[in-house]
């Protein structure tokens, strides 16, 4: 498996100065992977969870690729009716090539219905909106000079140039566990990346799912990539209330052998709990992540310890 960080762009501790230290910590720890969420309008429903200030998501990434050499660099998640098709495939290339290949485009179809309204994008039209905006995307990403038709995104011989550099083009992992979520995921994903699921809930449930929806599809199982929470307690926590990657080191150790025994590529770490207050001091943080490389994960080679 391959262990990244959920970087924290927004609140009060949020800066450039954070988010350069979080990801350089990262790579020197040898962490395989930073993702980073998305917003374009903090309205009252995203500023609850996600206070401002809230840095881009595309801009950062591209600003975080010529400061880092190896860590991969990707979303969760950017939400796909926010954005024409055209400037996420235009932005998700742009990436790709400043990071020399190293770009993760995580996608899902978003839950602010304020900051849709803000917007202007329908909020009911959503799913339907994210299928068609995801092959547009994979259309630019594929064709140098590039057509589509559809109901919400329609274009003629646009120049889709500087291409991606990975080929055929970078692993696009979907967000979500609804029956829809598991058709988009492989329709169109390359990995299925659940948001702090519980790890019974993916080994018994979830996995076996998206297994089933791919074989009635006739397609390729997708990768397995979730976004745990990571928040280690001194006490155990009782199984019935714990998400995944909380708990004692040894609660956590069980849930990442389950996650390696069901073929999981990669695990995200996410230590935010949804308190604005945690944002604006991030060492505890740090704490965590390094216990799990000193006592959990032997990072060079992918091994649980």
């Amino acid at each position: 498996m391959k262990f990244g960080m959920n970087l924290i762009n927004f609140g009060p501790g949020s800066s450039p100065d954070s988010m350069l230290r979080w990801t350089t910590f990262a790579e020197s720890l040898g962490y395989d992977l930073v993702m980073i969420s998305d917003h374009i309008a903090v309205t009252p429903d995203v500023e609850t969870r996600y206070p401002a200030p809230f840095y881009d998501p595309y801009t950062t990434l591209a600003w975080l690729a010529g400061q880092t050499s190896t860590i991969e660099l990707g979303t969760t998640v950017v939400v796909v009716p926010y954005r024409s098709p055209i400037l996420m495939a235009r932005l998700g290339a742009n990436i790709d090539q400043m990071s020399d290949g190293r770009f993760i485009f995580g996608i899902g179809v978003g839950w602010a219905q304020q900051e849709f309204a803000a917007l202007n994008v329908e909020f009911d039209k959503r799913g339907a909106m994210t299928d068609e905006y995801l092959g547009a995307i994979k259309t630019l990403w594929t064709n140098e000079l590039a057509s589509y038709s559809g109901k919400y995104v329609s274009f003629e011989d646009v120049a889709a140039t500087p291409m991606p550099i990975q080929s055929p083009h970078p692993p696009i992992w979907v967000g979500g566990a609804s029956p829809a979520a598991f058709r988009r995921t492989v329709e169109h994903g390359d990995g299925w990346h659940p948001i702090r699921p519980k790890a019974e809930w993916l080994r018994d449930v979830g996995v076996p799912k998206l297994r089933e929806t791919a074989d009635r599809m006739g397609k390729p199982m997708p990768a397995i990539c979730p976004r745990i929470k990571l928040r280690l307690t001194d006490r155990p926590v009782p199984d019935e209330v714990r998400a995944a990657g909380i708990g004692t080191v040894d609660q956590v150790r069980a849930d990442l052998d389950i996650l390696q025994n069901l073929g999981a590529d990669y695990v995200l770490f996410d230590t935010y709990a949804d308190d604005p207050a945690e944002t604006a001091t991030y060492e505890w943080a740090w704490s965590m992540y390094m216990t799990v490389a000193e006592e959990l994960v032997d990072l060079s080679s992918g091994n649980l310890r």
